[in-house]
């Protein structure tokens, strides 16, 4: 047999509408018979700094167009086009370049391909981190690692580094890059699954999906770009393509395989894992047809014994960004900045919410609740508490301790929410929902102690939540995940740390707020939303 080499991942175009940011930095040299690039490594920093402060408030036209197509489409749900108005709205408000369009504004993740004509005589990635350290300092955005200083002891950085940065290398005289901004939410929601041969026929392979598509649920914030990928020379290899083709990297792949095993996309099983997502009636969050935008199916090569399954997606912060460094310049890809034009003159029509005082005692706030079906719509007026991950944690430890509950925990509705900076002049940074499953755990002892009776997050639980407030009379409201500028700017009028401040971001904090969309997702008599799809 002929020796075949075969580039694994073919992209065949690159459309991207690229803006300049500077010809500085870059300039060609001579050596020997060979034209070198030689970039300042200023230029790293500046290129990230700018991708990651652009993709932080803006996003893609084509993103935004596709929001757009629910509002258009006569079989979209009413929550479908009121997910997709919302989101919308949060994205002419996110691009002023004050609250970012989701307040995790994430890990910074960097994959870059460097020509083996460029030189730079420096540390690339100490370069790259100073650039997003620089925007994470200066914007308003979130500091979410947390650094272990010992194998149970973690801190917050301070800084959002370290950042995930990869570089590669290529053929050519350019440096090429894929930032990410990758949230919590749906970085949780990518999968891996070991499968066999056994799967890879119409039948399994169809039945796999349908079942899959339940474990991605809500809590990323749909709709979803949904990928899967199939085979993968290793674990890993199957993941970095998830991520990738996630972003749109390899929208432009082949359409077809090769004995030398390029990778490719299939066109006929992405359709028909689009349809399995609208049949979910999932929907945009709170049910309908719009689950996902769009899907990419990759087929790669496998070993014999081994057949890994990757899925998962970029959710409605689709904040993805390419830039260049070329011998004409730095380079960043264009993101729209009149998200406005794809708002329509009318909202959508929508039957009046349920108003709910939260200022009431508990009791008569729960009164209320009982009265109405799941799915119904509220409106939030008056106090929530704040809590999230480690304050969940730290009032476990009081329990744990003999020591009763913080009353606040008890007379309030609890928010599952950690706020961006808070620009100045406003109460409050960006702050929308954080997911719910990861509080699920501490539901059925808080419940028991008399707190958490009303929780407000975004995404489906488990059985043992829709157990626990049946028991005990609780509920689980549904909020918007995405549009966390708009909820910053029109609804949360007031915000003030109440316990463990030392831990920043996820501290403890008492808000104000006003005309605060919602819905009744799990009832106390049983129901939940979810478990009825």
């Amino acid at each position: 047999m002929d020796f075949i080499y075969q580039e694994p991942y073919p992209i065949l175009k690159d459309d991207t509408e690229y803006r300049k940011i500077t010809s500085d930095f870059v300039k060609v040299e001579q050596f020997g018979d060979r034209e070198i690039l030689t970039v300042d490594p200023k230029a790293l920093e500046l290129l990230a700094q700018e991708a990651l402060n652009d993709v932080s408030f803006m996003l893609r036209t084509s993103h935004l167009q596709k929001l757009k197509n629910i509002l258009e489409d006569p079989e979209a749900s009413d929550n479908d086009r009121f997910v997709a108005y919302n989101l919308l709205q949060n994205a002419s408000v996110a691009v002023a370049g004050q609250l970012p369009s989701c307040q995790d504004t994430g890990t910074a993740i960097v994959m870059a391909k460097k020509g083996e004509n460029v030189f730079t005589g420096a540390d690339d990635a100490k370069h790259l981190s100073k650039g997003i350290f620089n925007t994470y300092q200066d914007k308003n955005l979130r500091y979410s690692q947390i650094v272990p200083i010992s194998m149970f002891e973690e801190k917050n950085s301070g800084s959002n580094l370290p950042a995930q940065i990869d570089i590669y290398s290529k053929k050519g005289s350019s440096y090429e890059f894929l930032f990410l901004a990758k949230g919590g939410g749906s970085a949780n929601k990518t999968f891996l699954y070991q499968k066999t041969k056994s799967l890879l026929n119409e039948k399994s392979m169809e039945e796999f999906v349908r079942e899959r598509i339940k474990d991605l649920g809500t809590s990323a914030c749909p709709p979803y770009h949904l990928v899967l990928v199939i085979g993968g020379t290793s674990a890993e290899a199957n993941l970095s393509v998830v991520k990738k083709a996630s972003a749109g990297y390899f929208d432009y792949l082949p359409t077809s395989g090769n004995m030398a095993g390029q990778a490719f996309r299939d066109l006929e099983w992405e359709q028909r894992v689009f349809k399995i997502c609208q049949e979910s009636s999932i929907g945009a969050q709170f049910g309908g047809k719009y689950f996902a935008h769009d899907v990419r199916v990759i087929r790669l090569p496998r070993h014999a014994a081994s057949c890994p399954v990757g899925l998962g997606v970029s959710c409605s912060a689709d904040r993805n960004i390419k830039g260049k460094i070329t011998k004409e310049g730095v380079f960043v890809e264009q993101l729209e900045v009149n998200p406005k034009q794809f708002l329509p003159e009318i909202p959508p029509h929508l039957e009046p919410a349920v108003e709910i005082d939260l200022n009431r005692p508990m009791a008569e706030i729960l009164a209320e609740l009982t009265k109405h079906p799941i799915k119904t719509r509220l409106i939030l007026n008056g106090t929530l508490i704040v809590a999230r991950d480690i304050a969940h944690a730290k009032i476990k430890e009081l329990l744990d301790a003999g020591k009763p509950m913080p009353e606040y925990f008890k007379n309030h509705p609890i928010y599952y929410a950690g706020p961006a900076k808070t620009p100045d002049g406003m109460p409050s940074g960006s702050f929308g929902p954080t997911t719910a499953g990861r509080m699920d755990v501490y539901v059925e002892e808080f419940q028991k102690a008399g707190g958490s009776m009303i929780m407000l997050a975004k995404g489906n639980r488990t059985k043992e939540v829709m157990e626990a407030c049946h028991k005990y009379g609780g509920f689980y409201l549904g909020s918007i995940g995405g549009p966390a500028a708009i909820l910053a700017q029109d609804n949360i009028l007031k915000v003030e740390v109440v316990d463990f401040e030392e831990l920043g971001m996820e501290a403890v904090r008492k808000i104000t707020v006003k005309n605060f969309p919602a819905f009744i997702i799990t009832d106390d008599k049983g129901n939940d939303f979810f478990a009825n799809l």
